[in-house]
């Protein structure tokens, strides 16, 4: 089994496509973490989802834009910023109609980090001076100090190392803010988000080799 790890999709359906057709995902026989932020900005969050659920090895990690999506889906509530924020988008692809249950469960039951084989799976960051136990759940979607403090680590020294983990992967942080659309290794810290949520590409990669593969700019998609 191959284990592959995928940055923000952010309702970028055809750009999901892409990552598993060149990536020659196995939806049976690999495994697939996703680091969050399936919902809002791109129009197609609803058939990402269905796309994930056909995933028989899935870890799914909770993010900031699912953390809004649920409140919306459970309570009705639209929070102002997050329809500004790509909300508007995922109604929409609903065709405004309720989320389905399926759905509902597969954010409720979404990890807030996952940590396999001394690797760990998170969507913002966190305190790497705090156990996780410790850390206000909200650190773990909101969190951007940790990928800036790794920036700045590395460029004094390139082989440092955050926390104890081996390997960190994180998304939210986009890296199209560095000019960059590829993932960003830094220390021990790899950021995944490569923009698929605004003007940049989807990445997916094999979290033991290292290759990666992506989508297409998704201006050219949408």
């Amino acid at each position: 089994m191959k284990t592959f790890v995928i940055g923000d999709i952010h309702g970028a359906y055809k750009a999901l496509l892409q990552c598993f057709e060149r990536s020659h995902f196995d939806y049976n026989n690999d495994r697939l973490i996703a680091l969050g932020d399936v919902c809002d900005r791109k129009p197609q969050t609803k058939e990402c989802i269905d796309e994930l659920l056909k995933i028989k090895h899935l870890d799914y990690i909770l993010g900031n834009h699912d953390f809004w999506t649920l409140k919306w889906a459970e309570e009705g509530f639209q929070e102002s910023i997050w329809l500004t924020q790509g909300g508007f988008e995922t109604i929409a692809s609903y065709k405004n109609q309720p989320m389905p249950l399926s759905h509902i469960h597969f954010l409720k039951n979404a990890h807030w980090w996952l940590e396999i084989d001394g690797n760990l799976f998170i969507h913002g960051g966190f305190d790497p001076q705090i156990s996780l136990s410790e850390q206000d759940k909200e650190t773990f979607i909101w969190d951007r100090d940790l990928i800036h403090s790794a920036i700045a680590l590395n460029a004094q020294n390139p082989q440092c190392q955050i926390s104890t983990y081996k390997e960190i992967f994180i998304g939210h942080n986009n890296v199209q803010f560095l000019g960059i659309t590829k993932p960003l290794h830094v220390c021990n810290l790899w950021d995944m988000d490569t923009g698929a949520g605004w003007t940049g590409k989807l990445t997916m990669m094999d979290i033991n080799t290292k290759e990666y593969w992506q989508s297409d700019l998704v201006t050219l998609l949408y």
